[in-house]
């Protein structure tokens, strides 16, 4: 790890440890989230940014003072905030008059911003106002996305792939499904994005599948889009690499169905089935008297000898 061009080494066995936790990983930990709140915020927005750091606990940061901080313009305050909290998402709240109700979502590589879109708050629903039992704290939502913007448009297609880093919670290789109680719902239509926040509800149905309803458990938000800073193509590409030793090693004559059933194929040499070494039994035995037809044509055709 280096600092002003120089190389930090370790004097004590904490700052060691230190030092090797923000050191790069194969394998790397779950992604932090930074909330921050502008030099002039609004009470919807810092309502706002209460309610998504709730969504986000533990696995977020929240700074409640005030930062003169223009990301469009100079995002050097962030990329110091990174690394000083070790944070690869952010999330940045103000209000003016020219941008009323600003929302600003972003996503850091080695500690440079990536990518960030600027999202406008027209209409806002708190988690205080919806008086619903929510969900507990680090549970994974899962995510829908709804609407052909995010198929087609290349925008909406970058602020999919962000909104899916922000809210996506830990890695698991299985969720059941009593795992699964909260639902965030995003919907681009018309230059607006909708975002909806469920609980999941399993009631009775009468059989083994539970029947499952959608209880509104806020926040929901109605986003506007405003400015964006998408990175380059080969930057976006150079993000998303994979190190060697993460890449699973392909399995030679190993496919898999339509409904994921592992299918394997096999390379044999052709065998001869006449020399094939079958079960022994007393049944199958040759008896001295009796010939079989190999061996009453093998005689058939030798030459007699007369004497």
């Amino acid at each position: 790890m280096t600092r002003y061009g120089f190389a930090l080494k370790a004097k004590t066995r904490r700052s060691k440890r230190f030092l090797q936790s923000r050191q790069p990983k194969l394998t790397e930990d779950q992604k932090s989230s930074m909330i921050i709140r502008g030099g002039n915020t609004s009470q919807t927005v810092s309502q706002a940014l209460k309610d998504v750091y709730a969504l986000k606990k533990p696995n977020a940061v929240l700074y409640k003072r005030k930062n003169m901080v223009r990301p469009f313009d100079d995002s050097t305050a962030l990329e110091f905030f990174s690394k000083k909290s070790d944070c690869s998402l952010f999330l940045f709240g103000s209000h003016n008059k020219k941008r009323p109700n600003n929302l600003i979502f972003g996503r850091m590589f080695d500690f440079h911003v990536l990518d960030m879109f600027e999202l406008g708050i027209e209409r806002f629903v708190s988690l205080r106002d919806v008086k619903t039992d929510t969900c507990p704290e680090g549970t994974k939502p899962l995510l829908v996305f709804a609407g052909e913007l995010f198929e087609t448009d290349r925008e909406h297609q970058r602020l999919r792939s962000l909104l899916t880093d922000f809210f996506c919670g830990p890695r698991v290789s299985a969720v059941r499904l009593a795992g699964l109680e909260h639902v965030l719902h995003f919907t681009a239509l018309e230059g607006k994005i909708y975002m909806r926040s469920y609980k999941v509800l399993l009631k009775k149905s009468g059989c083994r599948t539970p029947r499952i309803q959608l209880q509104d458990m806020g926040p929901s938000f109605d986003f506007v889009m405003r400015r964006n800073h998408m990175a380059s193509d080969d930057l976006y590409k150079t993000a998303h690499r994979q190190p060697r030793g993460v890449k699973p090693k392909k399995k030679k004559n190993i496919s898999h169905d339509a409904f994921g059933t592992r299918l394997g194929r096999l390379h044999m040499q052709k065998q001869d089935l006449d020399k094939l070494q079958t079960r022994k039994m007393k049944g199958l035995r040759k008896r001295r008297g009796e010939q079989t037809a190999e061996t009453a044509a093998a005689a058939a055709k030798a030459p007699r000898t007369d004497e």
